[in-house]
């Protein structure tokens, strides 16, 4: 079968009358969650129907987030939000909340990308950086350090517990001493 792509360079998906989704570029069925996943990835596709041609991309994307806000415990989509979009249809303002709802989104994309950077930035290189893997690593060490010790996982690879719970108190103690230098 031919590869189809749309001018923009999406990728041409076809939906049949049985439900099953057809990926021509990789010429294989495909499910919702590969589609999902193909949208957090940044990849832009077109669903079509295969008989007649008509874009029902819109409808598949409504029906992706139907299944993944009734997947998690903690919905995304807020009821009063979802009530406040409902009202909305059929309102004199209808034509302007697609492009309001995008600039939204994009603007919220914008802030997160930059939130991530700043923390990122703010402990990259800094004492503060090695320090906050030193404390995972010794919380990690003392969390397992308390562990009951199974057949085949000793307590301890070179030592006894008593000997572990030393030594996490002596690195605590150098750690609490690096700390108390910084904040003098």
């Amino acid at each position: 079968m031919k590869k189809q792509h749309t001018g923009e360079g999406a990728i041409i998906i076809k939906k049949y009358a049985n439900r099953r989704l057809y990926n021509t570029e990789s010429s294989s069925y495909i499910t919702l969650e590969h589609l999902a996943a193909m949208t957090r990835e940044g990849r832009e596709f077109k669903v079509v129907d295969a008989k007649t041609d008509e874009d029902i991309t819109h409808s598949i994307l409504t029906q992706i987030i139907m299944e993944e806000e009734g997947r998690g415990d903690q919905p995304m989509l807020p009821v009063n939000f979802l009530r406040q979009l409902i009202a909305m249809y059929g309102d004199s303002m209808q034509a302007m909340v697609p492009g309001y709802l995008e600039a939204s989104m994009d603007s919220f994309r914008h802030n997160q990308a930059q939130f991530k950077s700043a923390v990122e930035g703010a402990f990259a290189g800094s004492p503060f950086a090695e320090m906050a893997k030193r404390n995972m690593a010794v919380f990690e060490a003392a969390t397992s350090a308390f562990k009951p010790a199974t057949p085949t996982a000793p307590a301890a690879a070179g030592g006894s517990k008593d000997d572990e719970i030393a030594s996490l108190k002596a690195e605590l103690a150098r750690l609490q001493d690096k700390v108390n230098k910084l904040a003098g």
